[in-house]
């Protein structure tokens, strides 16, 4: 017994030092600070939307239309959370907040419940319900945002083009927004159509379309609603700026995909790794239940199914943190 328990100490050391090193020691040293601003002296300084809009090489306007992007986006990431029903509207939800709350307060007396009467056990009972009222809508309401603002994406190069042409042959911008709003895909047609409604009942067109970015939190959206907002104070050639930031949303969306598919090996081993110690404890139960059955019913297997969750969790994380790009 004195050895097990130097074993999990030893362990537990390991494991903490682990994580303080991987974690803690890149903001103790500053290695972090240092490459951030390396990156910012080696990194030419965005010549800003009015540069892009009467600039005179088309391939220098659209790489400065993409470091403009790539810029709001960084601010956009050091922004503060919004409030849960801005979250809601985001998502796309009609839901108000007094509804989403009781049905999160639903599901976690739901949980609770079932906890209590499977035998799981107070503690456990009350993790259950914890999940299931706090994280498990919020999670589904991210997922549903990042579904919502990908559709976004695929659609706006196309309604970006529709505009363009428009603009081209005569229309007014208005008359532009509208042809949008009526003829895209979802959610390209709500938020077009929200910004229509919001300029038909007084607001200027080009402070409509910067509020564009309040319900789809994104760089491209914002850098729309910049580049119609300034050329309505200040005029410049609309089309060709609107052109130049349709061709950076589709190479955006070609690296997006070529990303995707290079990573694509890498997500099926991790994948693989992470299910095949599952896979093989359910085989194991499946063969000798009572070889295995010592895991949850003695105080040391606990102790051991416990570090393996912890360990296999951390194993996932840096994982997911090897295999997700910033593009």
């Amino acid at each position: 017994m004195p050895l097990q328990t130097l074993a999990m100490f030893f362990l537990g050391t390991v494991a903490a030092g682990g994580v303080v090193w991987v974690f803690v020691y890149p903001l103790l040293s500053g290695e972090r600070r240092a490459d951030q601003r390396r990156a910012s002296v080696a990194r030419s300084e965005p010549a800003g939307v009015v540069a892009v809009a009467r600039g005179s090489n088309p391939k220098v306007r659209r790489e400065q239309v993409e470091e403009t992007l790539k810029d709001i986006e960084i601010r956009n990431k050091k922004a503060k959370s919004p409030p849960l029903s801005v979250r809601i509207a985001q998502a796309g939800l009609s839901l108000s907040k007094r509804q989403f709350l009781m049905i999160s307060g639903g599901l976690a007396v739901v949980a609770l419940a079932v906890g209590l009467g499977s035998g799981a056990g107070l503690l456990p009972s009350f993790g259950m319900g914890f999940a299931a009222g706090l994280g498990l809508p919020r999670w589904v309401l991210g997922f549903l945002k990042k579904r919502r603002e990908r559709k976004f994406i695929d659609g706006l190069a196309d309604a970006v083009d529709v505009i363009v042409r428009g603009v081209k042959a005569g229309l007014p911008l208005g008359d532009c927004l509208r042809i949008v709003a009526s003829d895209a895909a979802e959610p390209v047609r709500s938020e077009f159509r929200a910004v229509v409604e919001t300029q038909t009942i007084g607001m200027p067109l080009g402070d409509a379309c910067a509020r564009l970015y309040d319900s789809v939190p994104l760089a491209e959206a914002n850098f729309f609603g910049i580049v119609v907002s300034i050329q309505q104070k200040a005029g410049g050639n609309l089309s060709e700026a609107l052109g130049n930031l349709s061709r950076v949303l589709r190479d955006r969306k070609k690296m997006q995909a070529k990303i995707r598919a290079m990573s694509m090996e890498a997500k099926a081993s991790a994948v693989i790794i992470g299910s095949l110690p599952l896979a093989v404890m359910l085989l194991v139960y499946i063969t000798s239940p009572n070889y295995i059955e010592l895991l949850w019913t003695t105080q040391l297997g606990r102790l051991m199914l416990a570090s393996c969750a912890v360990w296999m969790s951390l194993g996932v994380l840096v994982m997911k943190k090897m295999i997700n790009f910033d593009f």
